[in-house]
């Protein structure tokens, strides 16, 4: 049987949601194809969302219309920002997740999409015609005929799981490996390799002491993750579940060193690469042979269920191992499990066969996107299926964006950076993001992804009007705000007081407001009540709206840090000229003898699209762009 699409998604984990939703939004006929339609954007690993980086990331994609924030916030145990103590250029938002609730609440979003179908099923063949691709056949035999194709098939494909010396093939705990798609894809061209991650044991909390743990609440302040108002559940039910923390000790770590000898990480029945920023409990006794102890967190797995996720102790141990290890903490004396951890091993794609668009550059529209591309995080995953899935509908409705690629860069979004990393630079381990690899992090905070992505989006078609407007009316908020504080002077007589009281130093002439903000010890809060002017200008400026404290929020940090973003935007827009320099098909690299061979081998294999791309290639120096420059003088 044939059926006909615009657009196939392989895979419905994080990635293949957004990039469905994405493509179904845009106005294409989509399906999303998945191995378990009750598993739907499964988290396999931890059960939340955000973190350092990955917080901004879920605020981009729901600023761009994604939904992976809207769902966050309705499934929601705990939240907090992380960083808090630190500059705004790095806090993150970060929120437990109810597993079960967080995949239900995904299906309903998904079903209620128009232009979107799912099928329930696993693809096995990719089909392709003169090097593009035209569909795929699945093992109920299917074919599917569309004119993009977008793989999301996260850790499943040739996927095997290793437990001590037992080996079993499966893309997660309980579920199927898709063992001929990798092939299908291969014999056009596509390279592939092997990585490996891993997942910690499930444990009953009904066996764990809490009383000898340090326990851990979530915030209790306006902060969530969509820019769109949220639930009930997200604001008043999110904090009842606190997160536990414990330690291990020498004891456990004995243990653990008497099993090493059949552990697949160091007897050689794994050979591929695992995530250096999320190692196992067997690296870390590896890696820090002098540390006496390393930190847990014990996190609700959901509002309902006794299952726990043990944060930190991802291992691929002999089960009976990892049980005794974990008895040795004294909260978990009488420890039961649900399951013991495991690693797994699984296919990945190159991602310099890529381009900025995540389509690849060896087989005509075929997408790209999560873990299939190196990379590591279910926000990572979902930010590349937005991307993938507007892309895919462009291919599809070149009126779209005017038929160019949607690309962002690096000084727009944190995806920007992921997707410029993965496609200039490749991987050979898992990518995971973080703030340190944005050069422009300061104006790629969490509190402005609306004002930077929202727009655009709405644009293109992908972000509704509401968002937009809710966008458009913050903006004028948060600037009223600005220019008043800008024009607001201080007379010492009125203000001295308060500032002693607030350990700042008093005033000996006149002040702008705004350069008040700019003292350390001095915010909009605290300062407030001390100027009755500026309360009833702010009172008036927001007015009834509810996000009052978002708002006020966002003009401080511009007011705050207003010289850092001005520096940043400075250097971005140096680098844009650089973008601006498209190089693509305008040099023979390989018998450029003015570069180094290891440039010239660089340039030939990444084929960058702008001087800028080639300038962040490992192994291009700054001497090898400067004569590049100089031949486009010429």
């Amino acid at each position: 049987m044939i059926f006909n699409y615009d657009v196939i998604v392989v895979g419905a984990g994080h990635a293949g949601c957004e990039a469905a939703a994405a493509t179904a939004n845009l106005g294409v006929k989509t399906c999303l194809i998945t191995m378990d339609m009750n598993k739907i954007a499964q988290m396999s690993c931890n059960p939340a969302i955000g973190g350092i980086a990955k917080g901004q990331i879920v605020r981009e994609i729901d600023a761009m219309g994604g939904y992976t924030g809207v769902v966050t916030d309705r499934c929601s145990l705990q939240f907090r920002m992380l960083n808090i103590s630190k500059g705004p250029a790095v806090w993150s938002p970060r929120a437990q997740c109810d597993r079960a609730k967080f995949i239900w609440t995904w299906r309903e979003i998904l079903e209620n999409i128009p232009n979107l179908q799912i099928w329930q099923d696993q693809v096995k063949e990719l089909i392709v015609e003169n090097q593009e691709v035209k569909g795929v056949i699945t093992y109920y035999g299917a074919e599917f005929r569309a004119k993009c194709v977008i793989i999301t098939a996260g850790t499943f494909l040739n996927g095997l799981m290793h437990i001590g010396r037992v080996q079993l093939p499966g893309g997660r705990c309980a579920e199927a490996a898709s063992l001929e798609l990798t092939e299908s894809i291969t014999k056009h061209g596509v390279r592939a390799g092997r990585m490996k991650t891993g997942t910690p044991v499930r444990i009953d909390k009904r066996s764990v002491d809490f009383s000898l743990m340090e326990k851990q609440d979530g915030d209790h302040d306006f902060h969530q993750f969509s820019y769109l108002p949220t639930t009930l559940s997200a604001v008043e039910r999110r904090n009842d579940l606190p997160c536990w923390i414990c330690y291990t000790n020498n004891d456990v770590h004995e243990v653990l060193r008497s099993g090493l000898a059949d552990s697949p990480l160091y007897n050689g029945q794994i050979q591929s690469i695992g995530p250096r920023y999320c190692p196992s409990i067997e690296t870390k006794l590896h890696t820090f042979p002098d540390k006496n102890e390393h930190m847990l967190f014990l996190e609700p797995e959901g509002e309902t269920t006794n299952e726990m996720y043990l944060n930190g102790f991802s291992s691929s141990l002999p089960m009976d191992i990892q049980l005794a290890a974990l008895r040795k903490i004294p909260a978990f004396r009488n420890l039961e499990i649900y399951r013991p951890g495991y690693a797994i091993e699984y296919d990945f794609f190159d991602p310099t066969q890529m381009t900025h668009s995540l389509e690849s550059k060896v087989v005509k529209n075929l997408f790209f996107a999560g873990q299939v591309n190196g990379t590591t995080g279910y926000e990572e995953a979902a930010g590349q299926g937005v991307v993938a899935g507007i892309n895919a509908a462009i291919n599809c409705k070149p009126e779209l964006n005017g038929g160019n690629p949607f690309i962002l860069g690096r000084n727009e979004a944190y995806i920007g950076v992921l997707i410029d990393d993965l496609v200039t630079k490749g991987v050979d381990e898992p990518y995971r993001m973080f703030t340190s690899r944005a050069e422009y992090r300061i104006l790629l905070r969490q509190d402005d992804a609306d004002m930077r992505l929202t727009e655009r989006c709405y644009k293109l078609g992908l972000a509704s009007e509401k968002r937009y407007e809710r966008m458009k009316s913050k903006k004028e908020k948060m600037n009223a705000i600005i220019d008043f504080v800008a024009n607001f002077s201080l007379k010492p007589t009125l203000i001295n007081t308060a500032l002693e009281s607030l350990g700042t130093t008093p005033l000996r002439q006149g002040y702008k407001l705004e350069e008040l903000l700019g003292r350390p010890q001095i915010n909009i809060h605290n300062i407030m009540p001390h100027i009755e002017p500026f309360r009833k200008a702010l009172d008036h400026i927001i007015g009834d709206d509810a996000r009052r404290e978002e708002i006020i929020e966002a003009a401080e940090i511009q007011i705050k840090y207003k010289g850092y973003i001005v520096r940043e935007q400075l250097e971005a827009e140096k680098m844009i000229r650089l973008e601006n320099i498209k190089i693509l098909g305008k040099f023979d690299y390989l018998n450029m003898t003015q570069i180094s061979i290891e440039a010239r081998q660089k340039l030939q294999a990444i084929q960058p699209v702008t001087l800028a791309q080639a300038s962040r290639i490992p192994g291009v120096s700054p001497s090898d762009i400067n004569i590049m420059m100089v031949l486009m003088g010429r």
